[in-house]
């Protein structure tokens, strides 16, 4: 099978880039005709976060709950990820009437639809073109607005924001950490941060301070007593634990459109 192979290639380039020996067990099952249509639907669930209803379209919404409309799609967001539902609480608490915001990286645009709700102006971007539509019919989908959605990165607008909110990984953080900083007025919302890699991405923020962790998030603030200190913006930032799935899910989609070389030579580099 083909996707055997490709992906007995993608193991060989991992002892390569590591010089480490890794195992890998294939197994190939004959599965049953039925419904994968039904199986799938039954299998993806509402998500409850605060007063958050996060439901698909073959559920109802739900009374005396802010309902947030995300069929799963192939852009990231649906609210079952942890970082997800972390970035979530965190605009809940920092989002106010007519704050500005930029999402980088707003995948299904679940984050830049929840600040809307919040009555927040949104602005979002994402390198996929993929992502930018999904977006985009996601917020029309829920009945909110954003003033601009885009494909690129931060660094595409000169405009700054009061909140920046970024659930990507953590080389990614890293790799745009500056057009990050120079977007944000007040608070910065980083997210999708392993522990092993928590200290490089702080590093490269070091120059915000930090307020507040709550679970696996952490917050950064310019206040220090009744002074506000210009040079010391505001961050939050969201760790999340990935399990061996995950990592194993996001490494593969990343070897999928990285050269090894490059890839070894990003690691190397930043971590």
């Amino acid at each position: 099978i083909e996707e055997i192979e490709e992906l007995k290639n993608y193991v060989k380039a991992l002892e390569e880039i590591f010089n480490t020996k890794i195992t890998l067990d294939i197994k190939v099952e004959k599965k049953s005709n039925k419904d994968w249509i039904k199986t799938y639907q039954e299998s993806v669930k509402p998500v409850e976060i605060d007063e958050f209803y996060i439901h698909p379209s073959w559920y109802m919404p739900k009374e005396n709950k802010i309902n947030i409309l995300i069929d799963p799609a192939l852009a990231f967001g649906t609210g079952h990820h942890e970082s997800t539902r972390n970035c979530i609480l965190a605009l809940k608490k920092y989002v106010n009437k007519n704050s500005t915001l930029l999402d980088v990286g707003c995948g299904s645009g679940i984050l830049g639809i929840v600040a809307a709700k919040l009555d927040a102006v949104v602005d979002a971007c994402d390198t996929d073109p993929l992502a930018v539509k999904s977006a985009k019919e996601n917020f029309e989908l829920n009945n909110v607005k954003y003033e601009n959605i885009w494909q690129g990165s931060a660094a595409d607008t000169d405009k700054k924001y009061d909140i920046v909110v970024a659930n990507i990984i953590a080389d990614v953080l890293v790799f745009i950490a500056k057009e990050l900083k120079d977007r944000v007025n007040d608070y910065l919302i980083l997210s999708g941060i392993i522990e092993k890699y928590k200290s490089n991405v702080l590093k490269k923020y070091a120059d915000f301070e930090l307020i507040e962790e709550i679970k696996d998030f952490v917050i950064l603030n310019a206040l220090q007593g009744d002074t506000w200190f210009n040079e010391k913006e505001k961050m939050i930032y969201v760790q999340v634990k990935l399990n061996k799935n995950e990592f194993e899910d996001y490494l593969f989609e990343k070897l999928k459109k990285i050269d090894k070389k490059v890839l070894k030579s990003t690691f190397d580099e930043t971590f």
